[in-house]
């Protein structure tokens, strides 16, 4: 189609550049002839330039209007593609399961098979070494209690901790294992706190071995709820 409408324009200025130029040397030739003498030279080369002068500026225009419309064309395309996205969007949000704990501050949660992971940052729980938890994260294990107390009561629960890979220097915990099973007893305790029941609840400790795509992200505890 584009090729063909290219076609088409080109043999429009054709036309009309052609056009012109039979108009003014007939129009020359009329004049010559009712004047009883010739068309000159200089009157010629004058018709002639105006014609050019004339043809550049009717190309600029045809230019200009496809310019124009590669523009439109181009932005329709784009809303059209970004409408696919939207709706590809829209369906995965209609087939994605409702859990309960979607906006909890400070976690995510994702839908696995057979289980659903809600995983709290590790540096929205505790600080750096630490397995005390932070004040400010007593609010998002609270909502997570909530959750559980209220659609996840008869469901068996891991709670598992994760650190990143750099080794302990600091900390008496001596390996990240051992600090990432006790991160993850601490939630646990707290849950246990706010009514989550304890046979429920077990833990398990992993130390470096899962680690995600940062350092910060491998930091994490999550709170796994088996079906």
């Amino acid at each position: 189609m584009s090729l063909m409408r290219n076609l088409t324009t080109d043999g429009r200025r054709r036309s009309l550049a052609t056009g012109l130029a039979s108009l003014a040397l007939l129009t020359l030739v009329l004049s010559g002839c009712n004047k009883g003498g010739r068309v000159s030279i200089d009157d010629l080369q004058a018709e002639n330039a105006e014609l050019r002068d004339r043809n550049q500026q009717i190309e600029s225009a045809l230019n200009d209007s496809e310019s124009a419309r590669a523009a439109i064309e181009a932005e329709r395309d784009g809303l059209l593609n970004e409408n696919e996205h939207l709706r590809g969007d829209l369906s995965s949000a209609s087939n994605r399961p409702i859990t309960g704990f979607e906006g909890i501050p400070g976690s995510s949660v994702d839908t696995r098979t057979g289980e659903i992971a809600v995983s709290v940052e590790g540096d929205v729980l505790f600080n750096s070494g630490s397995v005390s938890l932070r004040s400010s994260a007593k609010s998002t294990l609270d909502q997570i209690a909530s959750v559980i107390q209220g659609s996840y009561a008869g469901n068996e629960i891991r709670i598992a901790g994760h650190t990143d890979t750099d080794k302990i220097k600091k900390s008496k915990w001596g390996t990240n294992e051992r600090l990432s099973a006790e991160r993850a007893m601490a939630v646990e305790e707290y849950l246990a706190g706010k009514g989550v029941s304890k046979d429920q609840m077990y833990i398990a400790g992993y130390g470096p071995a899962k680690q995600r795509g940062s350092k910060k992200e491998s930091r994490r505890v999550e709170i796994i709820i088996l079906r």
